[in-house]
């Protein structure tokens, strides 16, 4: 069997405390390094991100400093993209590591499929050893908080899907259906991914394949991340001409019930005895998952966090959604910060 080239990119912005964990994992690959090139793409980070980065350029020959003065993630895809000289192009994340065969069963199972995406599962961990980040790390991972995304709440077999995290990619599929679109600051995997499926293409998550993603430390990054995500769904699905899930509106209906139903409540009785039994559905579905979830890690505090992390990742999502249909109506910019 060939052995084919491989491009790593990682866009990375201030990952002082993930990057050389990420890098790590990447040279520890059993992947021959003779067919790889890995690049860092950095939006001029303010902390020793880059630093850290030129310590193992000047050790490892394949790795490689970009500069993304954009500071955004999908042009950093695109200089990485653009200069990448390999048939597969694997996309990464400076707040994850990878498992030894990580590359290598990617490649292997892109070409075995005959996929144009092959993606792993993540496996969420705390950012730090909290109740608080281990609610957090819970709560983004759990079908009650995100819905029926599969990389993040797992699959048993190999799966065609609609997305997988970041990605190994056939490279000539960026010659075929375009690069990133970089006016998507968030949700730019699922355009990408939407458009390889409206060109024909498959995508596949590989179960057996796991990443340990980070996940936000605060729930105001939280917030702030799940915002962002609904804030840029309705600009995607504009430019798709159609939606890329159907689990993006859950949200969005939780918010206007919450608004619509509470304004109403104030005039019809009616309408309140509806909103708040609904309310205490809701109040007692979180709390059943979130006992669950407490039993389960054997930590009583995540019964206190966990309802909190629901609700802050549905508020947020659909009210960025709601805010993302405004701006469009309004023909507004969609320029926001995605750093963490």
């Amino acid at each position: 069997m060939n052995t084919h080239f491989v491009s790593v990119v990682c866009p990375v912005y201030n990952e002082e405390k993930f990057i050389a964990n990420c890098i790590n994992s990447i040279i520890r690959q059993d992947y021959p390094k003779e067919y790889m090139e890995v690049f860092l793409v950095d939006g001029m980070s303010s902390d020793l991100t880059r630093s850290i980065i030129m310590d193992y350029v000047n050790r490892y020959s394949f790795i490689h400093l970009l500069d993304n003065p954009d500071k955004i993630v999908p042009p950093a895809l695109n200089i990485g993209i653009r200069k990448a000289k390999g048939d597969v192009l694997i996309r990464i994340d400076g707040h994850c590591t990878y498992p030894v065969n990580y590359i290598s069963v990617l490649v292997r199972n892109l070409y075995e499929l005959g996929a144009d995406n092959v993606g792993a599962v993540w496996n969420t961990l705390p950012a730090k050893n909290t109740s608080l980040c281990k609610a957090i790390a819970v709560g983004v991972s759990h079908k009650f908080g995100i819905g029926n995304s599969l990389h993040k709440v797992g699959v048993k077999d190999i799966t065609e899907t609609d997305t997988v995290p970041f990605g190994c990619f056939r490279k000539d599929i960026f010659d075929r259906i375009g690069e990133f679109d970089e006016e998507l600051i968030r949700n730019q995997d699922d355009e990408f991914n939407a458009r390889i499926i409206k060109n024909g293409g498959k995508i596949y998550l590989i179960p057996d394949l796991v990443i340990d993603y980070y996940a936000r430390d605060s729930i105001y990054k939280v917030s702030k991340m799940f915002y962002q995500y609904g804030l840029f769904k309705p600009l995607v699905n504009k430019k798709l001409g159609f939606p890329a899930t159907l689990r993006q509106f859950f949200p969005l209906l939780f918010v206007v019930g919450l608004i619509l139903g509470g304004l109403l409540s104030l005039f019809l009785l009616s309408v309140r005895y509806i909103y708040v039994v609904v309310l205490l559905l809701y109040l007692l579905i979180s709390l059943s998952f979130s006992l669950i979830e407490s039993l389960k890690h054997k930590d009583w505090r995540l019964l206190f966090f966990l309802p909190w992390i629901f609700l802050v990742i549905h508020i947020s999502y659909g009210w960025g959604y709601l805010h993302g249909i405004y701006k469009i109506l309004k023909r507004e910019s969609f320029c926001v910060h995605s750093n963490r």
